[in-house]
């Protein structure tokens, strides 16, 4: 292949990432404008009109059936619309994330388990807090940051690098972002020797990843979690997001699990990342329509 081929391809797709880039920000505009709650509502009703017709919508009904083998296609169908009613809502709250106040007295998100963050605190030990692309992923963060704990963000950018300057925007003071990449292992650790903590998203497939179970099937799995919680000695939190209707939310943060200790490293790892799955599993079994399905989490 050309040397060249990376920069043509990318001088190509520049026209594209363009276009997405106004197209996203024509809308993004739209939901700003409204309240918070109708613009909630209103991404609720086109993802629910337009999503089911995407092509992308076969890889969520592929996932579920595999996930939930004895579920019908009626069932298959409302899970599918609920998926795609929380990710138009998920899209419409990203112009309102810096108006969330997650501790508010009375406001859009309970809060449950904190106190094991603060025996964490307490104690000086660095934390690794884990969630999943579940209901509104950004809350977690948005909590983390608004506790007051000097935190990063491991994520994943997205492919367009216009809107994901614009995603960066809306997350307004949102810590230290990581993306995702050559650089992400040695800036995660440059994290934690100097005492702050991490927080991750750990339900996306990752090719050259470990095979863990997740549903009963072996789910290439990213094991830098295991790996920087088993080095840095870490307390590893699971922090749950829910919707609770609308544009409410419920966060839950969960007691650290044990961290294994055999002395086999790759033998810690993939127990603590299967321990890991399982939990995210129990979520989504819990509330199925709140994850995103469309992800190709397993592989063909």
């Amino acid at each position: 292949m050309d040397a060249s081929w990376p920069d043509t391809f990318a001088k190509a797709s520049w026209p594209i990432h363009r276009l997405e880039a106004w197209g996203v920000a024509l809308l993004s505009g739209a939901f700003a404008a409204l309240p918070l709650d109708r613009a909630s509502a209103l991404g609720a009703a086109m993802g629910r009109v337009i999503g089911p017709f995407l092509p992308i919508s076969k890889h969520a009904r592929r996932n579920i059936k595999r996930a939930f083998p004895g579920l019908s296609e009626s069932e298959i169908a409302d899970i599918i619309w609920g998926m795609w009613d929380n990710l138009g809502r998920v899209a419409a709250e990203y112009p309102h994330l810096r108006k969330i106040r997650v501790f508010e007295l009375g406001g859009r998100v309970e809060t449950h388990g904190f106190e094991h963050m603060d025996r964490a605190v307490a104690a000086g030990r660095r934390m690794i807090i884990f969630s999943g692309h579940i209901a509104n992923w950004e809350i977690g963060m948005l909590a983390a940051v608004q506790y007051g704990i000097s935190v990063a963000q491991i994520y994943r950018a997205a492919n367009n690098p216009l809107v994901d300057r614009m995603i960066t925007r809306f997350r307004g003071d949102a810590g230290e972002l990581i993306p995702k990449g050559a650089v992400a292992a040695r800036r995660a650790i440059a994290t934690l020797r100097r005492g702050a903590h991490l927080t991750m998203l750990a339900d996306q497939k990752m090719n050259d990843g470990i095979p863990v179970p997740f549903f009963g099937r072996p789910a290439m799995t990213a094991p830098a979690l295991a790996a920087l919680a088993l080095r840095f000695d870490c307390d590893v939190l699971p922090a749950r997001v829910e919707r609770l209707g609308g544009a409410h939310f419920r966060l839950t943060v969960s007691p650290p699990l044990p961290l294994p200790r055999s002395g086999n490293s790759h033998a810690d790892a993939a127990a603590l990342m299967a321990q890991v799955n399982a939990i995210l599993e129990t979520w989504i079994r819990d509330r199925p329509e709140q994850w995103f399905w469309v992800h190709r989490r397993w592989s063909d």
